[in-house]
């Protein structure tokens, strides 16, 4: 597992010794005809103030640590799997105001108690039952969105390096406290997936800023289906900017506590110090976990969920052939088991949400997210799984096939429709249409395909272009030279072409890249610890109220929910 020599990290401790020098349940309204108008209800902008904990709130759920210049926050909910609610909110932020006008924090990292989770989501349960109590309770669940999306949009324009460590299940509000940070750090126990729409929900927590960036379709389709990502594909992703092994977090974490800012240091510097000493610790990828969202399979996700209608979605995944063929029946079949309403809706905030700033992400995911706790849709599902627990929640509408193409429109509009002037009030400044820290991750494909296009180059000497600029980062050398047996080309005359994965390929891909070589690795490669996980931690995690660690039981399988 820890592949790298000690020479190897002596050399990289070196440069970033040289660095230090230089850098400085159901719901009440079940009549479908009475939806629109619930729909068009006004939201309260009285979000709450969030630096203040109230009297009942329990007194331990988030633990706060102090080493030398690290300030360490530390989820304490271990029952439920460190679910998030208004509670932890109102204790982090305080927390985060304070560090940022200090000069003896330097880092924060965020982290949880226990191996199970980082965060699997937020506890809606109780948002669920306070819907049931009518108007007034789902005025209150539209509240605590609020509170979290402050949290969530804080971390996203943070001053100081804010470091994740995404160990374990990371769903739901556990990704709105990870994605938006320069530095998340996955290990052998992540589990990431967004699983909304199993729950008649659709994806938050600037989910609508993230996944539309992510590479091609792959954060639609991450959206839409609730398939989930583990260990070192996290990372080969770009869902996390870093891997390491668990065992390994703790001396990091030190380590990042005898770093040394100077005052004339910019935010920067700072960062690419924090990623230098990050990368002196990484431990190696897995030999035995390829990257899943490559190939064939990577294609067809491009060529299916890059279309503009969920009904075009779906016909294309009809018209499947080849090695795909078995994905695209599951995914079909997962789709029709979500909500009707939120695949429709989480499709178009994919599409809009490339062109919004993060300010304006969490703005409009308010809004939307009111309307969630109005439609029957959300209470039903977390009625059906987590409370009731029948599995079979009546959907407003029932499939997918009643809301015929011409009525998308209307069926989505409401839920996009800003009521009002007064928009959601973050707490703090700072505003961008793309991270500013991109450079952390893996590359872009653009990038990529701009240097193979310039031509002139192998596929290994453009590999080497962007090992080299990433300063020898580890797993880039994987993900870029996929790309390029993927997508660049050479025409009859020898010229670089890049194709155009949406289109249906003349010729297969190599036999290397083909998809059942990736579902034996996704299906055989299962630890005997993971084993046990499938078999009882997720029922577990379902029995506590948590909908977020619903797909970390039924997506075993990447697209069939198990009864």
């Amino acid at each position: 597992m820890f592949a790298r020599s000690i020479s190897s990290r002596s050399r990289t401790a070196l440069r970033s010794s040289t660095a230090r020098r230089t850098m400085p349940l159901r719901a009440k309204v079940t009549n479908p005809l009475a939806v629109r108008s619930i729909m068009e209800m006004p939201l309260s902008r009285a979000a709450g103030e969030v630096t203040r904990e109230l009297p009942e709130d329990p007194k331990e759920d988030v633990l706060f640590d102090t080493l030398y210049g690290v300030r360490t926050i530390e989820l304490n909910r271990p029952k439920a799997l460190h679910s998030l609610n208004g509670s932890m909110v109102r204790k982090i932020v305080p927390r985060l105001q304070e560090w940022e006008k200090s000069d003896m924090a330097n880092v924060v990292v965020i982290k949880a108690t226990g191996e199970k989770a980082f965060c699997a989501g937020g506890d809606v349960s109780a948002l669920a039952k306070d819907n049931m109590q009518g108007e007034e309770g789902q005025q209150r669940s539209t509240d605590y969105f609020g509170l979290e999306y402050k949290l969530d949009h804080l971390i996203a324009r943070y001053s100081k390096p804010f470091v994740a460590f995404m160990d374990g299940i990371t769903m739901g509000g556990g990704v709105g406290l990870s994605i938006h940070a320069p530095f998340r750090i996955a290990t052998e126990r992540t589990l990431f997936a967004m699983p909304e729409t199993t729950i008649g929900f659709f994806p938050d927590v600037g989910a609508s800023f993230f996944l539309p960036r992510m590479p091609g379709a792959v954060g639609t389709y991450l959206a839409m289906t609730s398939d989930r990502l583990k260990g070192a594909n996290v990372f080969y992703s770009g869902v996390a900017t870093h891997y390491i092994h668990s065992s390994t977090l703790p001396a990091l974490e030190r380590r990042f506590a005898e770093l040394r800012f100077r005052d004339y240091d910019t935010l920067a510097d700072r960062l690419a110090l924090v990623n230098a000493t990050i990368e002196e610790y990484v431990t190696g990828l897995p030999h035995d976990e390829t990257i899943l969202l490559g190939g064939n399979l990577r294609n067809a996700i491009d060529r299916c969920f890059s279309k503009n209608t969920v009904n075009e979605i779906m016909a294309a995944l009809e018209a499947e052939e080849g090695d795909t063929t078995e994905w695209a029946q599951k995914t079909l079949k997962t789709l029709h088991q979500r909500s009707p309403t939120a695949v429709h809706v989480t499709l178009r905030t994919m599409q809009l949400g490339k062109k919004w700033n993060i300010e304006e992400t969490f703005q409009r995911e308010y809004e939307i997210a009111g309307k969630f706790m109005r439609h029957p849709d959300f209470t039903e599902g977390v009625d059906a799984l987590l409370i009731r627990k029948d599995k079979s929640p009546k959907w407003q509408p029932a499939s997918l096939e009643d809301i015929k193409p011409e009525e998308s429109k209307e069926i989505v509009d409401p839920f996009l429709q800003v009521e009002g002037n007064q928009k959601l009030k973050m707490l703090a400044p700072g505003d961008f249409k793309e991270y500013p820290w991109q450079r952390f991750g893996i590359p872009r494909e653009e990038d990529v395909g701009r240097i193979w296009l310039a031509g002139g180059r192998s596929r290994e000497a453009v590999t080497a272009v962007f090992v080299q600029k990433y300063h020898g980062k580890q797993g880039i050398q994987a993900v870029v030279m996929e790309m390029l047996k993927r997508r660049g080309k050479k025409e009859k005359d020898g010229s670089p072409l890049w194709l155009d994965v949406t289109k249906p390929a003349k010729a297969s891909l190599p036999t290397e890249l083909a998809y059942p070589k990736m579902m034996e690795v996704r299906d055989s490669e299962k630890s005997p610890k993971e084993e046990a996980f499938s078999s009882g931690e997720a029922t577990e995690a379902l029995e506590i109220g948590d909908a977020h660690a619903v797909t970390a039981q039924e997506s075993q399988e990447p697209s069939e929910s198990k009864e």
